[in-house]
């Protein structure tokens, strides 16, 4: 099965370090959109131990919530903020990009050295899930911009549903279906908190709000 699943894998780790090294708001959401369609597809493919149903249930949520309703509700968030880019980031994108080449053979090498209760459908699934991880885990300490950081959440969210489909083989369906339900409402309030961000300050930058006194 690895051979099936291993371009969508590598195609994540291009969509992972695209996202380290994008400006543009817009491209960076049409790619966690991508993110969420390879995810789905990549429920349907390794469904070891899942019965049909449930496949077919996770990866229409993911291929629904994350490759089109979350990136249109970000969309319009960033249609009222008027913003394009991310600007000055707190760490550069050559930077960004060169830190996420380090993370992915980091992580290579981490899970060269796992133990893992049950055998993945791919060597590349448990490396990939940690990177999409801390790709995450550094778009939300590394960017300016809130809608910046409700992308990398969204990205990291993404990283432990990859890890998931890898190992939680015998998860119940109501859990994951409880994670994608909790995501979609992180993300509506999120965008509720930009746009009033905007409509208040006239900015996103999340690091002027730090200097607001009462």
């Amino acid at each position: 099965m690895g051979w099936e699943i291993d371009p969508i894998l590598v195609t994540l780790v291009l969509v992972n370090l695209l996202l380290l090294g994008g400006s543009r708001l817009v491209t960076c959401i049409r790619l966690v959109a991508v993110q969420g369609v390879l995810l789905g597809i990549l429920a349907l493919l390794v469904q070891v131990g899942w019965s049909p149903t449930r496949a077919v249930l996770l990866a229409g949520g993911s291929v629904l919530l994350k490759g089109v309703v979350f990136p249109r509700l970000l969309s319009r968030a960033l249609r009222g903020a008027e913003i394009r880019r991310e600007m000055e980031p707190y760490v550069g994108y050559t930077p960004s990009v060169l830190l996420g080449l380090a993370m992915l053979a980091l992580t290579v090498w981490v899970s060269s050295r796992l133990t893992l209760p049950l055998p993945a459908a791919s060597h590349l699934l448990v490396p990939v899930a940690l990177f999409t991880t801390l790709t995450g885990l550094f778009l939300i300490v590394a960017r300016r911009k809130a809608i910046t950081q409700v992308l990398g959440y969204l990205v990291l969210e993404n990283g432990i549903v990859t890890f998931g489909i890898a190992l939680s083989h015998e998860a119940p369906l109501s859990v994951e279906l409880g994670v994608l339900l909790d995501v979609f409402v992180a993300i509506l309030v999120m965008g509720i908190i930009v746009h009033n961000i905007r409509e208040d300050f006239d900015h996103i930058d999340t690091d002027r709000l730090a200097s607001l006194k009462d």
